[in-house]
């Protein structure tokens, strides 16, 4: 018999389609005509899914080759958990990496449409509420740019961050469907569906050579469903995996309680199962949602450890003392953090480890970046609600606890109060986890965000564990991605950059220092200079349409645009914007107009749900501008605006066209800010507190390119004991007539006393924000922007300057930086 053919290799090299414009608009009209059966004319959603999967195509085989030359044993891997990936929409990203614009809009010139077009059609992806969510984002696309293998895992919610619309100035919340369409970009892999447990109870028992083990019975399981999602790197051919956990009830429905006529029993499984990725991010003001939330951590944890360790094996490792040596977990805040006990449990429980073997590796694996300062929030759970969803995650984590604590009472005998401060259970009425606590312990690094933020955890929150272990603790400044933020998103800035100092920068943003020479007041740069500043008036007409479309407010493109867009919160400040605005108004009510600088203020942000005064100071921002858009006498010298349902794709307006950046969150509240970076990479000018990554931009811009403000974080807390917000009020005048404004009811007419909770916090002298303390030094801030703005050409410089100096806030860098020292991954 003839010898039999070796089976053909797993992972088989493919030879990439091409892309050029005939060959792409080839596979374009045969997916418009003979897959979705639509011709020219017909509606534009049918046009952007034909271009969406004619790109995938592409994307596959690059896919598929980057998957193919990792799977090889000892290939050490980081998996970067997060409960939130803001990742926006896809198809104009995937365009810039794969350089495919022009053959992607010789493929659409005979349907009508655009690319900026079809590129709307998109919905934006709802896996995220914020600043953590976008820092993921550009983190995963940092990792494919640089091709470092790294694998991004979360969750894949039906419903994202609710969308917020206006209705007489309150905001209201809306379901996010994003998938009712369904999208492009995703591949189900059924064939690695996890389990993951929940309830029940553990049995103690000694195996056949007399150990103690424990086992995990009679759970109610749920499926885990991975849908991965491709990250492309910048013209590399290099793509990483965004994998995404859908759960599903482990049997559609109870077939004999639907026999017996209990048709909504039949299906509550089912139910209970599939809420988990429902909906992002439940309000866990109530204990359902508690429950909820916790059952959505747990299930990413769980699903994502399993799947790496059954990845591990498939590509050839077989030695479990080595796991750590091959794989890195990124742990994103405080939400995943219960994978240092879930890793735990599956080495311990389905392993047969012994405790110190798989705790050995557990902390050679795990990393924990945090992202606040505020302590209230970093995660903490009821024991009580741990022990009835997640009994042997609990028992685990005492014992964690039980052997920490022996360490910490070696280094301080008989200190009671460090070990009752250190202790992952905090005591108390209600006993509670510490999850960042259980974080620390478990993990061999552990990083904040920015320079400020990482030395005010060593010296605050964390000193204990700093203490104990100081060479645990780093610092990796946060940074954004360059091609979504400025290549993509500032296309005519991008040009104009590229113009002068080649297309380099946009994989290597340090190459933007070679701009600064072109921000001198010389005579050969005045041509640079002007193009400057038609690219951003063209970027501020954009703007300026989204606006008088979104709010019906009209904004002057000559204008200084004033833009604060984030999360609303307390700590950032939105207050302090809405007092400046209004006073602001009352100089223009009383004449005092000298040395002007007509303005159009823009807000943006989504307050959650359960954050009653975060949604008061949304009514108090339209209530003021509705009565300042309204009023004759202002005559176009001041505008304001709130933007609703602000996600990445009206950023990706909003940051090209921003003139000034407001960053003004309480000195030592804000971790590091993101949005900051984004700003000044497209040109914008900052005024902010010394907080956050605000003080590393204006080391790197100069504090002549920056306007500075307000109490620095030692003043805080140097004057919280002593704070008295109405001294404040009798010697500043013009903070006086602010608030009697408000309290007159001058914004409110119709509605009485809405605004009396407002008040009574900025005039507590238990403000934790201390709003009124900086207000005064932030008026002075506004009147020196205003005298900068007269001076169009300075400012003009300065805005150069600010871009040119942006590119230390690539993710790029940071990136590279937690691989130097965290991950240790071959690129």
């Amino acid at each position: 018999m003839p010898p039999k053919k070796s089976p053909p290799p797993c992972n088989p090299t493919l030879t990439p389609l091409s892309g050029d414009a005939k060959s792409v608009t080839r596979d374009f009209e045969r997916y418009q005509f003979y897959h979705l059966g639509r011709f020219q004319g017909c509606p534009p959603v049918y046009t952007y899914q034909a271009l969406s999967w004619t790109l995938r195509d592409r994307i596959m085989t690059d896919w598929m080759n980057t998957y193919a030359r990792r799977d090889v044993p000892g290939n050490r891997r980081a998996y970067y958990l997060s409960l939130e990936f803001l990742i926006g929409r896809a198809l104009s990203n995937h365009v810039l990496n794969l350089d495919l614009e022009q053959p992607a809009r010789t493929a659409l010139q005979g349907f009508s449409h655009t690319l900026e077009d079809i590129a709307e059609e998109e919905h934006d992806a709802g896996l995220g509420n914020g600043g953590l969510g976008r820092l993921a984002a550009c983190f995963m696309d940092s990792c494919a740019t640089l091709d470092l293998p790294v694998m991004g895992y979360g969750l894949r919610y039906q419903f994202g961050m609710f969308r917020q619309h206006i209705e007489n100035g309150y905001q209201v919340e809306e379901p996010d469907n994003w998938l009712r369409d369904g999208t492009p970009w995703e591949v189900e892999r059924s064939e690695f569906t996890r389990r993951v447990p929940f309830g029940g109870r553990t049995e103690h028992y000694h195996d056949e050579t007399g150990a103690e083990r424990v086992r995990w019975v009679d759970t109610r399981d749920v499926l885990a469903v991975p849908y991965d999602m491709p990250i492309t790197g910048y013209r590399n051919h290099a793509v990483n995996t965004l994998r995404l956990w859908k759960a599903t009830a482990t049997d559609e429905f109870d077939l004999n309680e639907f026999n017996a006529g209990s048709y909504t029993e039949s299906v509550t499984a089912k139910n209970l199962a599939e809420n988990i990725s429902m909906v992002l991010y439940p309000n866990d003001s109530s204990e359902n949602g508690k429950e909820l939330r916790l059952r959505q951590q747990y299930f990413l944890a769980s699903a994502s450890l399993q799947d790496a360790l059954r990845q591990w094996r498939a590509a050839g490792n077989s030695d479990l003392s080595r796991f750590a040596e091959h794989n890195v977990f990124q742990m994103n805040d405080t939400h995943p953090t219960i994978a240092v006990a879930e890793l735990m449990r599956i080495l311990v429980d389905l392993e047969d480890m012994s405790w110190g073997e798989a705790w050995a590796i557990t902390t050679r694996c795990m990393a924990y970046t945090n992202h606040t300062l505020l302590p209230e929030a970093l995660e903490r759970w009821p024991v009580a609600l741990f022990e009835r969803l997640l009994p042997r995650l609990l028992e685990i984590i005492y014992e964690i606890n039980a052997r920490f604590l022996r360490e910490v009472s070696m280094k301080w005998p008989g200190d009671m109060d460090r070990q009752r401060r250190m202790s992952i259970i905090e005591e108390g009425d209600v006993k509670q986890v510490r999850m960042a606590w259980l974080a620390i312990v478990g993990s061999f690094s552990v990083n904040g965000v920015a320079a400020l933020h990482s030395q005010l955890l060593k010296d605050g929150l964390f000193r204990d564990f700093v203490e104990l272990w100081p060479g645990k603790f780093n610092n990796k400044t946060n940074g954004v991605t360059p091609r979504r933020w400025v290549a993509h998103a500032n296309p005519g800035m991008s040009a104009l950059i590229s113009s002068k100092i080649g297309e380099g920068w946009v994989a290597d943003l340090a190459q933007l220092e070679k701009l600064k020479p072109f921000a001198a007041a010389t005579a050969r740069n005045r041509k640079f200079q002007a193009d400057w500043q038609a690219v951003k008036r063209a970027n501020k007409e954009r703007l300026a349409l989204l606006v008088k479309a979104e709010c019906n407010v009209d904004f002057d493109s000559d204008a200084l645009f004033d833009v604060q867009v984030k999360r609303i919160h307390e700590y950032k400040r939105q207050l302090l914007n809405v007092l400046h605005v209004i006073h602001l108004y009352n100089r223009i009510k009383k004449g005092d107009v000298e040395g002007w600088a007509d303005r159009c203020v823009l807000i943006g942000g989504k307050a959650a749900p359960g954050y009653i005064m975060a949604k008061r100071i949304i009514k108090l921002i339209n209530s003021v501008a509705e009565v300042i858009n309204r009023d004759p006498d202002v005559d176009g010298r001041l505008k304001v605006a709130f933007l609703p349902n602000y996600r990445v794709s009206s950023m990706e307006i909003i940051a090209p066209a921003t003139d000034l950046s407001e960053q003004i969150s309480t000195a030592g509240k804000e971790a590091s800010g993101t949005g900051n970076m984004k700003f000044m990479m497209n040109g914008a000018l900052t005024i902010g507190t010394y907080d956050g990554a605000n003080i590393e931009i204006l080391e790197a811009a100069g504090e002549e390119n920056f306007f500075l403000f307000g109490l620095r974080a030692e003043e805080v807390e140097a004057l919280r004991p002593h704070y008295q917000p109405h001294s404040h009020l009798e010697h500043d005048p013009r903070l006086r007539e602010v608030i009697d404004l408000i309290a007159s009811g001058h914004f409110n007419s119709c509605e009485p006393g809405i605004f009396d909770m407002i008040l009574g916090a900025l005039l507590s002298p238990h403000d934790p924000w201390m709003v009124l303390a900086d207000f005064g030094s932030y008026v002075e801030a506004q009147e020196k922007v205003a005298r900068a703005w007269q001076d169009r050409a300075a400012w003009t410089r300065m805005s150069i300057l600010n871009t040119a100096s942006s590119g230390f806030f690539s993710t790029d860098r940071t990136m590279l930086e937690y691989n130097g020292e965290i991950w240790k991954l071959k690129r």
